[in-house]
């Protein structure tokens, strides 16, 4: 298995030259690491040609390094019902590089990369319809980027006096403060827990 997928490896980086830089091989499954100025033509390579058909897009996804000068790897993931295989295609981008679209080639993607506009805020250029899909169109900010605050930056409520749903910053309904957890009320400063004072010898 390992000297096939090995041999596509090859037989890709020998047809597009300088689309995949690099390549390997993790869990039995071809990953190939390639250059975003080339996804478009290798993605239609890897559907088209009779050795590849990779014909479904099942996935596109974000993930997010930020201490990386190009934080955002975009990851398609492809599967080719002829030869039995999955094929994962990792490119890398910056939050103000577009990434050329692929809804051209599969419709699927569609969604997909308004997904990781939304999420990550990863650009696609020649996209129809890039808008977000998961969150609300007031939305500020991308929620799956790591330095996106737990709380979000602003919060949504029914206003009654309005008669409608307003936005506000974000309200924490109080301070952070140590919880005594033996206690729901004020208590000493320290517990001994049950079983402490054989550690520490006291009674």
């Amino acid at each position: 298995m390992a000297e096939s997928i090995e041999t596509l490896a090859a037989y890709i980086q020998s047809r597009i030259a300088g689309a995949v830089p690099e390549w390997k091989i993790d869990h039995d499954q071809l990953i190939l690491h390639a250059s975003r100025d080339h996804i478009v033509k290798l993605l239609a390579f890897l559907r088209d040609d009779p050795l590849c058909l990779f014909v479904q897009l099942v996935d596109v996804a974000g993930v997010d390094y930020p201490s990386r000068p190009q934080r955002f790897e975009v990851v398609y993931h492809l599967t080719s019902f002829k030869y039995n295989r999955r094929i994962r295609v990792k490119i890398q981008t910056d939050d103000k590089t577009p990434v050329p679209s692929v809804s051209s080639l599969f419709s699927s993607a569609n969604w997909f990369e308004r997904e990781v506009w939304d999420m990550y805020g990863v650009l696609f250029s020649g996209h129809p319809d890039l808008r977000r899909i998961l969150t609300d169109y007031g939305f500020e900010g991308h929620p799956q980027r790591k330095d996106f605050p737990p709380t979000g930056y602003v919060e949504l409520r029914y206003d009654v006096e309005q008669k409608r749903v307003v936005y506000q910053p974000v309200q924490l309904t109080q301070a952070y403060r140590s919880f005594d957890y033996l206690s729901p009320w004020e208590g000493p400063d320290e517990y001994l827990l049950p079983g402490d004072e054989k550690a520490t010898g006291t009674k």
